[in-house]
């Protein structure tokens, strides 16, 4: 890559556009997608220098703001034809984001018909499937025969984004089923498409989540997938690549929300600091008051605090290993939901693993803390002569807590789906520091319980 930048670079002194042109011509496509990161200030004079197939299949895999400050230095006629080749569901992923005065202006270099579909496209809700499909795949009649799918294939396959699967529709565009190319080449030539129909179909709704089409597709092993409205009728198709660009972004902001922050929505180097600590401020203020609870909680228990002082050295302890166990459970059920793994109608299975699960890491936690006890206590008085106790009311505290913890992490996710909420909200700080809390709460329960009567 530094040679290919110091090659770039040269030309650039040399203001050889000739030979800039040749040379960038005959990259790959990624291999100019990280020019542009490494020299952004001659991104646009890049896009505007290759030829308009290299140029669209460059700008389409560029992140949005740097397709956004290339596209504001571009010549209006490159513009246009950037704006006019881009596949009609990369050009509304692209305009989705932009403000709507801006839309309004690139909108008017389409063909009145590309308009009209752009418009129709961008009339479904952001998130919806309806955004990421293309009208352009290649429909046939389950009267016609082979022969004449081929004709048809050869005449407008060259402007639709895959003919690996045909779509068969009725005379209303009603969607029939869909045939896989190496079907209609095996056969002979007078086969009818009715023959080779197997009525499989698997289809998405326009209105369906993005989320949804990502596991459709990775449990059907599909390149690509039809889109069909309420009453069945075709508007589209969505292709893999779209569907990998979409389960990338879904993962970044489910791992963001997971590390206790709002979705950045832009690269991290790329954000404005003030935005960044805009998303950051609201979790951290949450968190910061919800932990002013485990002070509450302490002053409820200070009584026993002051009688035996040495509980207070395990607090960081308790707490810790509850936050721990629930942050791991709810990662890992944040995990298997985005994964389609696990429903909320999987609950109970859920709770009941988590229950065993904690159960045995508890028992694991407490029997290595009562021992940590009894072996300090034969070299040393620091538990006093009543440290057997301590060490039972240590142990039984951290099977306490730890099952509590596994069990909120597990459940707190399925609940915030069931409530209609982003269950990757359910971070593992805070789950953390609902586990402080209600730990602290369960750690001194237990020892009043246990120790009364000898240090309370």
């Amino acid at each position: 890559m530094e040679e290919m930048v110091e090659q770039i670079e040269l030309l650039l002194e040399q203001e050889d556009t000739t030979q800039l042109q040749e040379y960038l011509n005959n990259l790959n496509i990624s291999d100019v997608e990280e020019l542009i990161d490494e020299l952004p200030e001659h991104g646009p004079k890049f896009i505007e220098i290759l030829s308009i197939n290299r140029a669209v299949n460059v700008f389409r895999i560029l992140d949005f703001p740097t397709q956004e400050r290339i596209i504001k230095k571009l010549s209006g006629k490159k513009v246009s034809e950037i704006i006019n080749e881009l596949p009609p569901d990369d050009r509304t992923a692209f305009f989705s984001e932009l403000h709507g005065d801006a839309v309004t202006k690139l909108i008017l270099h389409l063909s009145p018909d590309d308009r009209k579909e752009a418009l129709s496209l961008l009339g479904y809700k952001e998130d919806s499937v309806g955004r990421l499909m293309t009208p352009d795949y290649i429909a046939v009649k389950k009267s016609w025969d082979v022969t004449r799918v081929l004709s048809h294939i050869r005449r407008y396959g060259k402007n639709s984004e895959t003919i690996d699967v045909i779509y068969v529709i009725g005379d209303n565009g009603i969607l029939l089923d869909d045939i896989r190319i190496r079907e209609i080449l095996l056969v002979a030539p007078e086969t009818k498409v009715s023959d080779l129909m197997d009525g499989r179909l698997i289809a998405l709704s326009a209105n369906d989540p993005q989320e949804d089409a990502i596991n459709v597709f990775r449990m059907n092993n599909r390149t690509a997938l039809p889109v069909t409205d309420d009453d069945d009728i075709l508007l589209g198709i969505v292709t893999v690549d779209d569907i990998l660009w979409i389960a990338n972004e879904e993962y970044t902001e489910d791992i963001q929300k997971i590390g206790g922050t709002e979705a950045l929505d832009e690269p991290y180097l790329d954000i404005n600091l003030f935005r960044l600590v805009k998303k950051r401020v609201g979790w951290l203020v949450v968190l910061f008051l919800g932990e002013m609870l485990t002070a509450t909680a302490m002053g409820f228990f200070e009584h026993a605090i002051e009688q035996a002082v040495v509980l207070a050295l395990f607090i960081p302890l308790i707490i810790s290993s509850g936050g721990n166990s629930g942050s791991q459970a709810s990662t890992l059920i944040i995990q298997a939901m985005a994964l389609g793994e696990v429903t909320i109608g999987d609950w109970w299975r859920v709770m009941r693993r988590e229950i065993l699960s904690g159960l045995m890491l508890g028992v694991t936690l407490g029997l290595i803390g009562f021992f940590r006890i009894a072996i300090f206590s034969a070299f040393s008085d620091l538990y006093g002569p009543h440290w057997a106790l301590v060490g039972i009311t240590i142990g039984f505290s951290l099977v306490g807590v730890v099952l509590w913890g596994s069990l909120a992490g597990s459940m707190l996710p399925l609940l915030l789906k069931k409530l209609g909420a982003d269950p990757a909200t359910s971070s593992a700080p805070f789950v953390a520091t609902l586990v402080d809390v209600t730990g602290l709460i369960i750690y001194f329960s237990i020892a009043v319980l246990i120790l009364k009567g000898t240090l309370l």
